[in-house]
């Protein structure tokens, strides 16, 4: 018998590793007791002057006004939206009293792909005031903060 001939074959490739199959919500355990879990916030923020307010929401901080709530004719409130993030301003019924401060202990922070540097500089040249210039955090983080007209601090933050 003639000898066989070695076929010319292709060198054996390396196994791979088998993939994990993807997991599936079914199949996605979850802590007990079950933890809150949200996909957005909105400030709800009361205002003296609902006309000051969107105008400095929209003119100085950029926001783009996306809903108007009116009563009888009256702007009572307005949707400002910046990227994802909405801010309701409502306009204050004073029923808990006209020298209420608003404002006070309390701040909402913000993230953005933007160079801070240009949005605060962009602000400043709208009338806006700066509570802190853009700052370096000890944590890494580049910042401002302004105040809206009713003392409603904001700091805006470059994320990493």
């Amino acid at each position: 018998m003639p000898a066989k001939k070695k076929s010319a074959r292709k060198p054996a490739r390396p196994k791979r590793a088998k993939r994990a199959a993807p997991r599936t919500r079914a199949s996605q355990a979850r802590k007990q007791p079950e933890t809150l879990r949200l996909r957005s916030c909105t400030a709800g923020l009361t205002v003296n002057d609902i006309h000051k307010s969107v105008a400095w929401y929209r003119d100085v901080l950029g926001c783009v006004v996306t809903d108007r709530w009116e009563r009888e004719g009256q702007l009572q409130g307005a949707t400002m939206r910046a990227g994802s993030v909405e801010f309701f301003l409502g306009q204050d019924d004073w029923r808990k009293g006209r020298d209420r401060k608003k404002g006070e202990g309390f701040r909402i922070y913000c993230t953005t792909r933007q160079k801070v540097e240009a949005l605060a500089t962009m602000i400043k040249a709208r009338g806006g005031v700066l509570l802190h210039d853009v700052q370096t955090e000890p944590w890494g983080e580049r910042d401002f903060a302004v105040a809206d007209p009713d003392g409603f601090k904001i700091t805006i933050s470059q994320a990493r």
